[in-house]
């Protein structure tokens, strides 16, 4: 098993966590938001943390909050994030444009630079690779997918996200990313009859959710259906597959579980792990497991 964490990230810091919050810094504007995985004491003093912050978030509901801002601040700012290759001596930037929004979230999940990077470096050199990315929020996986040059494929079931996620792609001074707002599994079963394939998937699916249309997602009920069919539209000659999957009790042995059927017919090369942010205080954040599946 593999625990991954960024290391290159300028504009992002992790800078402590515990007691069920994480203090976080974006560009020049410092968090504080709510984090369930963070169930130890805070290393720093609360005296440091309201130091720090320029905003907190204030949950209001189970789903919904406000923020308190400390100090002045915009309600939205851009970050970002250098990707890195091997294979290529100078690396572009993709841009993320940040918000404060109800629900807590930012814009980005930094934890996932490392899947970035990773889908950068398999799709260089690839003229005509296709990529797809499902449950594909403000589009970092995307990103990086269009940045090694591949077509790319971005499927979220939010319109607002969506068109978020095309604001990124035009601050990363990227184009034609094929935008659907669409419930992931409803779409990839539509491919898997048009017998369509990808070259490189990405899919990270929430604990619950709902399509466009209402349809219900709840993680340990659609999990198996939805990697049943995505599989069937891996091209399974040369690809890379990435679930993750952030759900407190999950064991990285859920994806290691549901790949490696695929892995054993296919002769791919199966990884599963963690992802987890180090915190400047020293601590270490867990935020989800994942699987992959490369050829």
């Amino acid at each position: 098993m593999e625990l991954l964490s960024p290391d290159n990230w300028i504009d992002y810091e992790l800078i402590d966590c515990g007691d069920f919050e994480k203090l976080e810094r974006f560009g020049k504007y410092i968090t504080i938001r709510p984090e369930p995985q963070a169930v130890w004491p805070k290393i720093y003093s609360e005296t440091e943390w309201k130091k720090l912050a320029t905003v907190k978030f204030v949950p209001r509901t189970s789903s919904s909050g406000d923020w308190e801002k400390l100090k002045q601040m915009p309600d939205q700012w851009t970050i970002s994030y250098k990707l890195s290759s091997e294979k290529v001596k100078e690396n572009p930037e993709i841009a993320f444009r940040l918000g404060l929004t109800a629900f807590k979230h930012v814009g980005v999940f930094p934890e996932q630079a490392v899947n970035w990077n990773k889908i950068y470096s398999f799709l260089q050199n690839k003229p005509g690779a296709k990529f797809l990315n499902l449950f594909a929020y403000t589009g970092g996986a995307s990103l990086a997918a269009k940045a090694a040059g591949a077509d790319v494929t971005h499927v979220d079931s939010i319109k607002q996200v969506v068109t978020w996620a095309n604001e990124n792609m035009q601050n990363s001074k990227l184009d034609n990313i094929r935008w659907l707002v669409d419930d992931a599994l409803k779409f990839v079963k539509k491919e898997v009859r048009r017998g369509n394939f990808y070259d490189g998937i990405i899919l990270d699916p929430p604990s619950f959710g709902h399509g466009p249309n209402g349809e219900k997602w709840k993680l340990e009920d659609n999990i198996a259906e939805m990697m049943q069919n995505v599989l069937q539209i891996l091209n399974p000659k040369e690809h890379l597959l990435i679930l993750n999957a952030y759900s407190i009790g999950f064991s990285a042995l859920v994806p290691e579980n549901l790949l490696r059927p695929y892995a054993q017919k296919n002769k791919s090369e199966l990884k599963v792990g963690e992802l987890f942010l180090n915190a400047k205080s020293g601590v270490k954040l867990p935020l989800g497991v994942w699987g992959s599946l490369q050829k």
